[in-house]
């Protein structure tokens, strides 16, 4: 989908790559702390 977004329309493509390499770079932090609260047993916070 990436691929098709940067040759249809530059300008989305660009902020749409920002918004996924920042939920990359944050994904193993966010998995780290809902594995503590399942151990814990704490309940999920919406």
């Amino acid at each position: 989908m990436q691929d098709r977004l940067s040759a249809f329309n530059r300008p989305l493509y660009l902020q749409v790559k920002a918004v996924l390499d920042e939920n990359k770079a944050q994904r193993h932090i966010r998995g780290g702390i809902a594995t503590r609260r399942k151990y814990k047993g704490e309940d999920a916070v919406s």
